[in-house]
Order: C-alpha cells, then structure tokens, then sequence
C-alpha cells in the first residue's frame, strides 16, 4: 500500500438461502438470543457470541447476517445459524451465500480540507452539506463504493462486496486528499 495505512473492517454484511420454508414463530421459541415481533419487523433477530454477529431469518428461508469482521467470519456465522435452524427440524440447505457490502474504516492522520475538495475538480462525485452531516461523501465510480470523509482524516468506506476494493478504493482517494490538507494547529 502506497500510503502505509490499511483500512480496517468493521462489518460485513451477507447472505444466504436455507432453501427451505420456516417457522419464525418455532424459532423463536426454541433458540436463545433471538426475538420475532411479526407486528414490527418479518423476521427473527438472532445473535450470537462466536463470531460477534447478528442474523435476519426470513419465513422463505433467506437469511441476513451483519457484524463480522472478515469476509471468512461472516460466512463461519451464516453457517452457524443455518446449523442452529438445522437442529430444530427444519430441511436447510446452504445456498448461494454472498457478501454483500464490506464496511471499512481508517484514518489518513491529517485534516482535511472539505470545503476546497468539494468545490474541485472532484464536486461531481461528492455531496458536501455539513448543516445536514458532517462528513463529505464521495461516490466513487471505480471501485464502485461510498467515502464519507471527515474533517479530522477519519473515514468510512462502505459499499464494496470484495476487500480488495475496499484497499483499492482508499488508495485511488488518499493522493487526492494530499492535495486538500490544513496545517495542523499548534499544541
């Protein structure tokens, strides 16, 4: 990496078809650590501890799993759920699992100047409303991910379905934001 920093990841998202029909309300009632309240949301909220991670099941058999930090995490949870969903009876295949957003985050060490990177050259990739948020977002086209850059250096890269363009795409926007840094103040 030519600037020295590696974003780190957060959270990945995926996910993965059971292939078979479920009862929300038997699941619930039979797994720990997990609430269904059809009135406010169509799906049991399962968690559980090894990897820290967090699962959406459906009733047609699609299942959402957030929170892992690495791509090989998440799909080691998915299976856990769909084991879990195993042993209450149900049929569960394990199909087409797929990540579906990486969020990373880093922190370039230096400020940033967002109002001048707003108005450059770069203004038609970004939306910079700072009474609304306080970061910048920046909507790169290759890779194609989100950028919400902060003042302080700090950033969020979300968006990417493979880690390597969560790296591609921080090294394509670090040289451009060389070019937008303030001088620190003084202790």
């Amino acid at each position: 990496m030519a600037s020295g920093i590696i974003p780190t990841l957060q959270n990945i998202v995926s996910t993965v078809n059971l292939d078979c029909k479920l009862d929300l309300q038997k699941i619930a009632l039979q797994t720990r650590n997990s609430e269904y309240n059809p009135g406010r949301f169509a799906a049991v909220i399962m968690r559980i501890r090894e990897p820290r991670t967090t699962a959406l099941i459906f009733a047609s058999g699609k299942v959402v799993c957030t929170g892992a930090k690495s791509e090989d995490l998440s799909r080691l949870a998915a299976r856990k759920f769909a084991r879990i969903v195993h042993k209450l009876g149900f049929s569960v295949k394990f199909k087409e699992f797929k990540i579906q957003n990486i969020v990373a985050s880093c922190d370039v060490k230096f400020i940033i100047r967002l109002e001048q990177f707003a108005l450059s050259e770069h203004a038609i990739f970004t939306s910079y409303e700072p009474e609304l948020f306080p970061g910048l977002i920046y909507r790169m086209k290759e890779p194609q991910v989100v950028l919400l850059i902060f003042v302080s250096g700090k950033m969020v890269i979300t968006g990417a379905k493979k880690r390597e363009d969560t790296y591609k795409a921080f090294e394509n926007i670090y040289p451009v934001l060389r070019n937008f840094t303030r001088p620190s103040p003084p202790p």
